[in-house]
């Protein structure tokens, strides 16, 4: 048994000193209860069939259509991309996390192929009729990441460098190679295409990121089904290791051009996963993102955005998912997503707890907002340890350095419109 810090040092003093105690005995912000850990598991399980399909489209916009100045079919995935294999999934994984399949997930093809009314029809048609994944879910991601730059690591100030700028502009010029029209627009304006390549480096960012995502979520799932993951500590845990076990894939960015490759960011740079990726998406999406336009004025006069970027507060972790746009904005695009791919004990659960149907969706991310602040917990957990003290440290001054850590991380969630203290209760439904 874990020897916890408050048997060692007197009982913390914080707004949210219960959760503080938590973290030192080595769980969650969130309660382990049997509910919780359905929900999280649940939604780890809905959220890692639509991932699937996220990584694959990011990486595939990232290498093959790149600057297409007219991308109408980039949600279009074509089959090598489907079939293109996880590194973190298969039996030829660099490190295999689940049991599964490497190529697309089976009720992500079924739901391409037939999409939410079960009937197979063109592509294009289940395109128009937004019977599909929401890619532009993926989308807003990527774009709080790339607004939101500057949040440590070697790979956003690489994009600035002289040396991302020569390699940009071999693969610009590979890219328009024969075509004058948009070769003499480069000329012109070469830092507008110099950003869209940036923006394209974030792409590929994202894709890697959540290529690693999709198969822990697969395993937790598969593993909870079996009776494995029986706590929400263990689930924290599971992600703990997770991160620890992929913390140095590599994060790149390569350019397919008529049967060429062009290395924008090599590998040879050394960017690794834990650092140019995982900590800045969880500190750009789950924590800050930005205002949907109509939510909230952007005029400087107005005063309703705040004027420091650091201060923004509109992720999962603050969102008023019921009325939408409240106080944090819920990502109701990937609700809509992970509507199709619930596992049956979380629809009974939600048949169960919901005011009907068109609640469900309300509920569903209630519970992803539950699951996310589990994420976040292990993503502090593993800071901790990389940076600081076991947690069963004999040493009070040790104990005491985390503790501090700990009450840091927490004093984001005072704000009135986190949601900390409402994933407290399982009435918050």
């Amino acid at each position: 048994m874990i020897a916890t810090a408050t048997t060692k040092l007197p009982p913390s003093n914080h707004e949210f000193a219960d959760v503080i105690h938590r973290l030192e005995a080595g769980g969650a912000m969130l309660p382990d209860t049997p509910e919780n850990l359905m929900q999280i598991i649940g939604i780890y399980k809905a959220y890692a069939v639509p991932m699937d399909f996220y990584w694959r489209d990011l990486l595939y916009i990232a290498e093959r259509v790149f600057l297409d100045p007219l991308p109408f079919f980039k949600y279009f995935l074509p089959q090598e991309y489907l079939e293109r294999h996880n590194h973190y999934a298969g039996d030829d994984a660099d490190l295999r996390v689940w049991r599964g399949e490497a190529t697309a997930h089976p009720e992500l093809l079924e739901f391409i192929e037939k999409g939410e009314f079960k009937t197979k029809l063109p592509k294009l048609v289940h395109h128009l009729l937004h019977d599909r994944v929401n890619m532009e879910f993926a989308e807003a991601c990527m774009r709080a990441m790339l607004w939101h730059r500057g949040m440590g690591g070697q790979f956003d100030p690489y994009l600035d460098t002289d040396e991302y700028k020569a390699n940009a502009d071999r693969a610009i010029k590979a890219y328009f190679k024969g075509n004058p029209v948009m070769l003499g627009a480069y000329k012109l304006f070469p830092e507008m295409f110099i950003e869209q390549v940036r923006q394209l480096s974030y792409y590929s960012n994202l894709g890697l990121f959540w290529e690693v995502m999709a198969p822990v979520f697969f395993e937790m799932s598969d593993r909870y089904d079996e009776g494995d993951i029986k706590s929400v500590p263990d689930a924290m845990n599971f992600l703990v290791n997770g991160i620890f076990a992929v913390a140095g894939r590599p994060i790149y960015h390569h350019v397919h051009i008529r049967g060429e490759v062009y290395e924008i960011i090599p590998k040879s740079k050394g960017f690794m996963w834990l650092y140019e990726a995982a900590l800045p998406y969880v500190e750009a999406v789950f924590y800050r993102t930005a205002p949907f336009r109509g939510t909230k004025s952007y005029n400087a006069q107005a005063n309703q955005v705040p004027q420091e970027q650091k201060d923004f507060h509109y992720g999962i972790l603050y969102a008023d998912v019921a009325p939408v746009g409240m106080a944090g904005i819920p990502p109701t695009l990937l609700m809509q997503d992970m509507l199709h791919f619930l596992p049956p004990y979380l629809v009974d659960y939600y048949q169960q707890h919901c005011r009907g149907e068109d609640d469900m969706l309300i509920q569903l991310g209630i519970s992803f907002q539950r699951s996310m602040y589990c994420v976040t917990s292990a993503v502090i957990q593993a800071l901790r340890t990389a940076l600081l003290y076991p947690l069963d440290d004999s040493n009070p001054k040790h104990l005491q350095a985390n503790r501090a850590f700990f009450e840091a991380q927490i004093d984001r969630f005072k704000r009135p419109e986190a949601r900390l203290r409402d994933v407290q209760h399982q009435e918050y439904r």
